[in-house]
This record gives C-alpha cells, structure tokens and sequence, in this order.
C-alpha cells in the first residue's frame, strides 16, 4: 500500500528530504515553483556532480503571460523552425515572468540567499529548468533516481506543487510510488514532455535575471577600523 503524504500526519517536505538524500538526480514536473518551497530541498542537490545524469530536471507547466504568444507562434509555423531571435526575446520575456513567480510577494534575505543558492545551481547544471509550452500542464510528479538494484526510483504524485503551501500546509494529497513498471512508465511520461519540441529550457535567462535582482553580498574580514579590507562576492 503507498504511504499517504497530506501534511498533517506526513509532510511531503520530510518524504522528498529523506529520499534527495540518498539520490543521484532527480525529475520534477509541476504547475508552480517558488523560492520559499525549494529552500528547503535545494541544498541536498549541491553534492551532484551536474548535468542531465545528476542533477533535477525541473519541468514547469502553468505559467502563463508571455508564453501564450510564443504557442501561437508555433501553432502559425506548424513544424517549420522560427528562428532564433524570436525565441530569444520571448525566452527572456518568459523568464522575467518566471522570476516574478519565484520571488512571489516582498522577497525576504532568506529569499535572496536562495536566489543566489538558484543561480549558482543554474550554472553549475545541477538544476536544469524547462518551460512546458504545448499546452497547460498541471500535473505533480517528483521521480528520485537513486543507486540502488531494487528500488532504482522513488515516485511521489498528488496535489503538491513545489511551494511552501504545496510542500508543507494542510489540503494537499500525494502518495509514494515504488512499484518499478509504475515507476518506468512515469520516467517515459516525463522524458517525453522534457524532449517535447515546446518544451524551452530557460536557465540561462533565469541566472542573468538573478544576478540583476541579487544585490551584492559585502563581507567586511575583521581588521583594524583604520584599515578595512572589504570582499565583495557576487550571485
């Protein structure tokens, strides 16, 4: 029988915090990500080595402003390339957007440390985000790839979206999946979106827009007042 996680007697937090710990990389889809959600996951990916073979691929669904214009231009092209300055300008119209979403409300220090955390991740190809951009995509899914001959992957659906609400208040609904064919069909599920021609990998343009919005860190070392020596570490 699969465990139920509701955030009352079971937290999805604790059920994705136990199994990042023991795995190598990991898939998630969902419809809305946020920065006050992913602290407290985001530092058991920093031991990955990076890349597609070890870090989260993290696919988001249902955002929605500029991405609508960018469906409607592959609906007019059909299967016809549309080159590469119009996805340039929407990808970065889109992640603009994005960042608006993760740093929902007055962002907070704790905010702004985990968007330097993000950023670094980013580009060190530990965290790979995609945009989903055929249709609306709601679904909750979190596969956890770990080195182990019986259990290589650890599946979690429901209601979950990867914010603090879904991860850690009461009126969510998921359950662990651990049955191997259930796992490998929701792999294939979830490959096939991630290499779906719609699908916008926006991760460059997420760093570039965290570096604008991050102020930098000043560190003064602790030497005499007459003669101060400042570090200055940028996201």
């Amino acid at each position: 029988m699969p465990r139920i996680f509701d955030n009352i007697e079971q937290h999805m937090v604790h059920a994705l915090q136990d199994t990042l710990k023991i795995s190598e990389r990991a898939d998630f889809c969902v419809g809305y990500f946020n920065l006050r959600g992913w602290r407290y996951i985001d530092e058991l990916m920093d031991n990955w080595r990076g890349g597609e073979d070890s870090c989260c691929r993290l696919l988001i669904g249902m955002h929605d402003k500029p991405e609508n214009e960018l469906r409607k231009v592959f609906s007019l092209r059909g299967e016809q390339e549309i080159d590469s300055a119009t996805v340039y300008r929407l990808k970065t119209r889109i992640a603009q957007e994005f960042r608006e979403q993760l740093l929902i409300g007055a962002p907070t220090n704790a905010d702004q440390q985990g968007l330097r955390r993000l950023s670094r991740q980013l580009r060190e190809q530990k965290v790979i985000v995609k945009l989903f951009l055929r249709h609306k995509l709601h679904a909750k899914l979190y596969l956890l790839h770990l080195n182990h001959p019986i259990t290589p992957i650890v599946g979690y659906m429901g209601s979950s979206n990867l914010t603090l609400a879904g991860l850690m208040h009461q009126g969510e609904l998921n359950v662990d999946v651990v049955d191997s064919d259930a796992c490998q069909k929701l792999e294939r599920w979830f490959n096939d979106r991630w290499d779906d021609r719609w699908c916008l990998d926006i991760s460059q343009e997420l760093v570039g827009h965290a570096k604008r919005c991050c102020p930098p860190i000043i560190s003064i070392s602790r030497w005499p007042i007459t003669s101060p020596k400042r570090r200055v570490l940028v996201c």
